[in-house]
């Protein structure tokens, strides 16, 4: 007689841990909406979302962890949205900004910069299966940061001027020089595992405070200082002496 099936049993999630994914999805919504606001020439809230994908970003996966929800699906979905939210929309925002009139050059320097951006999702992809010996710092820069230099031309002329695009040019080549900062094999600083002393705590969360009230009351000022503050960690890195470049560094999206 022929066996009958075998029933699994089916598993079981708790809502709880689905929070993770809603955040994934939620920053992927974030990206396209900012690229929606862009057409409509809403570029300040166009940038503020992409802030609000990075920061999501930046939570999502640390939430699985401590939820013990992490799974396959999960890290596809997170590494297919960060390639639509820092590399598709900021080049298109960054293209509707000041690009347009330079036609065939300023889509190139777009080109240019979301395909590197797809390269360095790509390495983090298959760095992401080896053993990480080096979580302090990263292999190139990331993309959440990579999407926030982008904008800094964004940031400049709205904390200088009244937003509009100058020197179309050197923003073009601005986006190629990032493209090639992202999929760079240098070392940048990584604070995922920086540490304080207890008894620090609270001036941290006093810089904190200073830090989202300078956001809120000085926003591309506040901005535009923080893309140099890592411009010149990363140049510090370089400088500093030790292995450029680590073999099992990380490749953190």
């Amino acid at each position: 007689m022929p066996k009958e099936p075998v029933q699994r049993g089916r598993k079981k999630l708790h809502l709880v841990q689905l929070i993770p994914n809603f955040m994934t999805i939620g920053a992927l919504c974030a990206g396209l909406t900012a690229v929606r606001f862009a057409i409509e020439g809403r570029f300040g809230l166009a940038v503020a979302l992409i802030i609000v994908a990075a920061i999501m970003d930046g939570l999502d996966g640390r939430l699985a962890r401590l939820l013990k929800s992490e799974s396959d699906m999960g890290a596809e979905l997170d590494s297919l949205c960060d390639l639509v939210n820092f590399g598709v929309a900021p080049a298109l925002i960054i293209y509707l900004w000041a690009l347009q009139g330079m036609r065939a050059e300023g889509w190139i320097a777009c080109l240019i910069y979301a395909v590197a951006c797809l390269l360095r999702l790509a390495r983090f992809n298959i760095g992401n299966r080896q053993p990480d010996n080096d979580s302090n710092s990263f292999q190139g820069v990331p993309s959440p940061a990579g999407a926030l230099l982008v904008l800094l031309p964004i940031f400049l002329s709205n904390a200088l001027g009244d937003g509009s695009a100058y020197a179309t040019g050197l923003v073009a080549l601005w986006m190629a020089i990032v493209g090639a900062l992202m999929v760079g094999r240098f070392r940048t600083p990584s604070f995922k595992k920086a540490t304080i002393y207890a008894e620090n705590v609270s001036f941290v969360l006093l810089a904190f405070v200073g830090l989202i009230a300078a956001l809120l009351t000085y926003p591309w000022t506040t901005l535009a200082l923080a893309d140099g503050a890592y411009l010149l960690a990363i140049v510090y890195s370089l400088l500093k002496p030790g292995p450029k470049t680590p073999p099992a560094a990380s490749a953190d999206a």
